[in-house]
């Protein structure tokens, strides 16, 4: 039950719907609850290990799992008790409650913790904060191992509101189909470790987690120039530039021009005057140009974003060049290709007033900018004007230093190079970036980043 590459995440909306319609389609409710408490059964099973374990059943659908799973357990032979907030209140739940021939307990500050506690309290259903009562009655069972039915208690499924729950799981069971709360900070970092019970549950996947990441070998028949040309931009801190066009032909670039650099960093990347920028915007085997990296807010940014639009090339637009190039991009609707890299800061500058989780305002964006957005952090968030989302969690606390967004730029720049679709670009060269720091690991800078071939298929 490891989550799978390019598994389906859905709001607690979408899946409502999807149980909706594996019920019209001959799967009943009961059916998919049946399967779901059957997986978490299994997963408090091997959590346990022959110890006593403790369901916290809650009222809704999240607690008839639980008595589902409590049941099941005890004809397994498992020490179980069953210890409910309240009656249940659904009819899938009463029905479950019926089939429990075991005593169930109360839930107050009086009940025995167990070595494992199960929480079926809440999941999604949640639309508000744990109260302080039951939020200090929770935090007597923490030190225990917990095991979270589809999220921990407190938390917001969707990923909208930053609600601390009183009792973090070491693992998170989804159910059906990963939440954003399974890959958004900070409701992820309160899951655990994640794992995901394929209960029968189908919908578009509009939404997913990355694939794993593949530096492709080129073709018998590549040549530099086919395996893409990248062009990048320095500005007056060419040194994030320089990271920039290193990254962009360690992830796959055939050609790479550092305009307006005094050198590069690898003797293969082309060095030249920045006067000549306009002249190689109209090299046709140009495939990207990058535009920002150390290239603060200034008049000649503005000209050299409005060139490289007016190239009608592919572009990647990072740092001061996304805000330079927004009113320009709406305008044109997508027809340019482009990759935006914001971190929080100029995520915010660039698109004021987004509410909602970090996947629906990077939709937004994207839509809005018709251009595919990479919202960065640790839970990055990638998405494309049409809808298409994913989601890269869990990436490396490590990136979070100097340069290594200037590293993705290239990357981003690289993939985008090559032709094809630029959500899928995005998507590959954050695969390649995760990658990357993860191989290097502890103490991670930027330029570990491009400094030898780490990245093995």
């Amino acid at each position: 039950m490891p989550v799978p590459a390019d598994a389906l995440i859905l709001t607690t909306a979408a899946m409502r719907a999807a149980e909706a319609a594996c019920a019209a389609s001959g799967i009943s409710l009961a059916e998919l609850m049946d399967r779901a408490g059957a997986a978490v059964a299994d997963t408090a099973w091997r959590m346990a290990a022959g110890g006593p374990v403790l369901i916290l059943c809650g009222p809704g659908n999240n607690g008839g799992d639980g008595y589902v799973a409590a049941r099941l357990l005890a004809g397994r032979g498992a020490e179980v008790r069953l210890a409910a907030l309240a009656e249940p209140a659904t009819d899938l739940a009463r029905a479950a409650r019926a089939r429990w021939d075991g005593p169930v307990e109360a839930l107050t500050p009086e009940t025995a913790p167990a070595p494992l506690v199960v929480d079926a309290l809440f999941g999604v259903g949640l639309t508000r904060p744990i109260g302080n009562d039951l939020a200090a009655l929770l935090r007597r069972f923490a030190g225990r191992r917990v095991l979270a039915v589809d999220v921990p208690s407190g938390v917001d499924g969707d990923g909208g509101h930053d609600w601390t729950p009183p009792l973090p799981a070491d693992v998170t069971l989804a159910l059906g189909a990963l939440k954003p709360a399974h890959v958004l900070l900070p409701a992820a970092a309160h899951c655990g470790r994640v794992l995901l019970a394929l209960i029968g549950i189908a919908a578009e996947r509009a939404v997913r987690t990355a694939t794993k990441p593949v530096l492709a070998a080129p073709a018998a028949t590549a040549h530099k120039f086919n395996r893409g040309m990248v062009l990048v931009r320095a500005g007056p801190m060419p040194g994030a530039a320089r990271l920039t066009a290193a990254a962009a032909l360690r992830s796959g670039a055939g050609y790479v021009v550092l305009s307006g650099a005094a050198d590069a960093p690898f003797d293969a990347i082309i060095a030249e005057d920045g006067t000549r920028f306009e002249e190689r915007l109209d090299d046709a085997r140009v495939g990207a140009v990058v535009a920002g990296p150390g290239y603060p807010v200034a008049d000649a940014l503005n000209r050299d974003v409005a060139a490289a639009l007016d190239s009608g090339k592919p572009l990647v637009l990072d740092a001061a060049a996304i805000a330079s190039a927004l009113p320009r991009l709406r305008a044109l609707g997508g027809a340019v290709p482009a990759i935006l890299t914001p971190h929080e800061g100029e995520f915010a500058k660039a698109f004021p007033g987004l509410g909602g989780s970090k996947i629906g305002r990077a939709k937004a964006a994207a839509a809005e900018a018709g251009a595919v957005v990479i919202y960065k952090g640790a839970d990055t968030v990638i998405a494309a004007p049409d809808g298409r989302v994913v989601a890269a969690w869990p990436g490396s606390p490590w990136l979070a230093t100097a340069g290594t967004g200037d590293v993705l730029a290239g990357a981003c720049g690289a993939m985008l190079a090559r032709g094809g679709d630029a959500f899928d670009a995005a998507v590959a060269a954050v695969g390649w970036h995760i990658a990357r720091a993860r191989a290097i690991g502890r103490g991670l800078v930027a330029d570990d980043l491009v400094a030898d071939d780490l990245l093995k298929d």
